[in-house]
Parts: C-alpha cells; sequence; structure tokens
C-alpha cells in the first residue's frame, strides 16, 4: 500500500513538475511579447520568412532618421488579400516609373496557384482566379487601359468598379474590395525619363483625364506642341511649356483632382490648389495597399511580398543604368527641373521616409518573430528533456496524454 501510494505521488510530482516548466515558460513569452511592442502578431498574414528568404534583401539601416510621424496602423501592411473572393489588386501605373517592367512582374513573377496566361504576342495576359474565370488584378498587362491610358487615382476609383462589373456581370450581388497600388520614382530622373521617351515621339495624347464625368477643354488643357508628336523637343523646351503635364506628375496622379476643380485652373487660387492637391496625394498615397520606390527595387518587392502574402519566383533587380541617368545637365538646369516639380519633391521626400520606416517595422518584426519563436522552441524541448531525465530517475507509470492535458487545463 505504501509503495503503490509512493508510486502515485511521485507520478503527481512529476507531472506538477511539467506543469510549473510550461507555466513558467508561458509566463516568459507574454513578458517576451510585451517587450516586443505593438503590433506584435504571431499569426500575421505576412508569416516568417526562412533566414536564407530574409538574406536576400537588404539589412535595415540602424542609423537611419525617420523625417516624420508615423502611427503604427500606417506601418502595419499586412492584408488579407482573398484572391479565391472578391478581392482585387489595382495597379495605377504612372509615367517613367519602372511600372512597366514591374506590371510584367505582376503577371509573369509571381507564385500563384493557377499562373497568368501569358502568350507570346499578345499584350495582355489572363489572369484568373484558382476558383473562377474572374480577375484578380487590374492592370496595363491583365485588363489593359480599360479606364484610360496611364488613369489617375481619379479616374481609376471612379471606373475601375464599372468596368469590372460588366467584365463579370454574375458577381454584380457581391461587393469587390481593391487594393490600390502604385510606384513612385525620384522626381528629377522621372522628369528627364520622360522628356527622353517624348522626344523620342511619344505622347500620351489619348489618355482620358476623365474628371467629375468630362474630359478637359482645350482651354483647360493646351497642348505643348503642334502636330502629330513633339519629337526632337529639347530639354530646354520641354521645361519651358507651363502645361507640360510631366511637371508635378506624380502628386497630380495621386491627388483627387475633383478637390481643386480638375483641371479648371481659376477655380481656386494657384497657392491653395498647389497645398490641396499635395496633401490630397499624400493622404492617398498612405491609404494604398502598397506602394514602392523605384530605387529600392528589392525592398520594394520585400514590402509587396510581406503585404499581399504573394511571393515573387525571381528576385528584383535594380538597374541603375537609365536613360535619365544618361543625360548630363548641370546643377542650373536640376534646381530648374526641381522647382518645377516642387509638389512631386516634397511628396517623394514623404513617401521615402514612409517606405523606409514601413521596411524597418516589418523587417524587426520578422526578427522579433524569429527570435520569439526559436525561444519558444528551445523552452518546450528544455521541459521535455526534464521530464524524461525524471522518468529515466524514477521509473514508473508514466503519466497519459490526457491526464496531462487535464492537468494543464485545470491550471
Amino acid at each position: 500500500m505504501r509503495r503503490r501510494r509512493a508510486g502515485g505521488r511521485t507520478m503527481v510530482e512529476r507531472a506538477s513538475k511539467f506543469v510549473l516548466v510550461v507555466a513558467g515558460s508561458a509566463c516568459f513569452m507574454l513578458i517576451l511579447y510585451q517587450y516586443a511592442g505593438p503590433g506584435l502578431s504571431l499569426g500575421a498574414p505576412g508569416g516568417r520568412a526562412p533566414p536564407d528568404d530574409l538574406d536576400l534583401f537588404p539589412t535595415p539601416d540602424p542609423h537611419y532618421e525617420k523625417k516624420y510621424y508615423f502611427p503604427v496602423r500606417e506601418l502595419e501592411r499586412s492584408l488579407r488579400f482573398d484572391m479565391k473572393g472578391d478581392d482585387v489588386i489595382v495597379f495605377l501605373h504612372i509615367q517613367k516609373t519602372g511600372g512597366t517592367t514591374f506590371g510584367r512582374h505582376l503577371v509573369q513573377n509571381v507564385r500563384l496557384e493557377v499562373p497568368c496566361d501569358c502568350r507570346p504576342g499578345q499584350k495582355k495576359c489572363t489572369c484568373y482566379r484558382p476558383n473562377r474565370r474572374e480577375t484578380w488584378l487590374f492592370s496595363r498587362f491583365s485588363t489593359g487601359w480599360s479606364c484610360g491610358l496611364h488613369a489617375d487615382w481619379t479616374e481609376l476609383t471612379n471606373c475601375v468598379p464599372g468596368v469590372l462589373d460588366r467584365r463579370d456581370p454574375a458577381t454584380l450581388r457581391t461587393p469587390r474590395k481593391f487594393y490600390y497600388i502604385t510606384l513612385l520614382r525620384d522626381p528629377v530622373s522621372r522628369y528627364l525619363s520622360e522628356w527622353r521617351h517624348v522626344q523620342r515621339g511619344a505622347t500620351w495624347k489619348t489618355s482620358l483625364h476623365m474628371c467629375d464625368g468630362r474630359t478637359p477643354t482645350p482651354e483647360e488643357l493646351p497642348p505643348c506642341y503642334e502636330g502629330t508628336d513633339w519629337s526632337g523637343c529639347t530639354l530646354q523646351e520641354f521645361m519651358d511649356c507651363p502645361y507640360n503635364l510631366a511637371n508635378n506628375r506624380q502628386v497630380r496622379m495621386l491627388a483627387d483632382l475633383s478637390l481643386v476643380g480638375c483641371y479648371n485652373l481659376s477655380f481656386i487660387p494657384e497657392g491653395k490648389r498647389a497645398q490641396l492637391l499635395l496633401e490630397s496625394a499624400k493622404k492617398n498615397l498612405r491609404g494604398m495597399a502598397f506602394f514602392g520606390l523605384t530605387e529600392f527595387q528589392r525592398k520594394t518587392q520585400y514590402l509587396f511580398e510581406r503585404t499581399f502574402n504573394l511571393k515573387f519566383i525571381r528576385p528584383f533587380m535594380q538597374y541603375n543604368s537609365t536613360r535619365a541617368g544618361g543625360v548630363e545637365v548641370d546643377g542650373a538646369t536640376i534646381r530648374r527641373i526641381e522647382e518645377l516639380n516642387d509638389l512631386d519633391m516634397q511628396l517623394y521626400d514623404y513617401a521615402k521616409d514612409l517606405f523606409q520606416q514601413r521596411y524597418q517595422y516589418k523587417r524587426q518584426l520578422e526578427r522579433r518573430e524569429q527570435r520569439l519563436k526559436s525561444r519558444e522552441e528551445r523552452l518546450l524541448h528544455r521541459a521535455k528533456e526534464a521530464l524524461a531525465r525524471e522518468d529515466a530517475e524514477e521509473p514508473g507509470r508514466v503519466p497519459t496524454e490526457d491526464y496531462m492535458s487535464h492537468i494543464i487545463e485545470k491550471w
């Protein structure tokens, strides 16, 4: 009888010790979780990346100095993008920001359950959802210029829902969720690239510029050239045209133009118009699901993958040799370009800081999650080893799994 009672006490003691170890581990994890800071989500859709995947991306600069304050909700961009549901990615393609390359990445380089069907000789790919013949991507290379050539934020937000309803009428009863994305580029480089493009004969004259239900009149948007195109124009001629849409293009294409009377420059004073456009562009940029920067290809790839929980097959490449890079301009010309694009300069400075903070926030978050997971695994491993040693030192009946679960639940 005494031996049987001693064996029972031993079994309970071993179980109690194991519970104490587990409880201590749980308390430690809670403390560590609080220390890790707000916004930490161990089950975030972005997920944890293996070490070799993280090594693909640049290490955050520990000496980076923030210029603007952004709350955590502006830095956290892990979305539950449901490709099998009714979610749609809408790509706002601003001229000469690397959007063509990025657009091809979206249709040819994303690891998908059902890859986009891109056939040789065709300009558009078919990007259907895995469970039905309906597109999940609204972009140049999937749906074409359905809202006009290089449609801006004002045009897309008013046009995209209707276009998709006409394409897929069977889903009229289900509201879609649109995730807008875009790319930005250093304003001087972008401006020079656009000039070189126009110099070779590009016009974008088929762009609609729809706003408040109408296109701008010739008086509101006069042309900068006579004839079919502006090929052969010099940089000075390009800069001298006061109606050149290349000036502050990024702000104009990201802002809600309805706030300033669209292209009617007499609607409000020039200074107030500029301020409203800049603030609207910043607001819309913050509200977008994702934006990348042409100058940071790997970081752009990283943030897109973590935002949408999608993976690219091949890593992005940083091409520093561009047509704009081959243009030699003096300091006075650069200052003039910066003056003509003052709003874009301010927007890019703001966007770059937000972009870098989001990248640092997400990388630090993943590192913390990795450390938490490793620490948790080590603690559990030690607990199992401790229990195994006690079993070896005091042979007897081992507590069953049901018995252990009962004790842990009771604790």
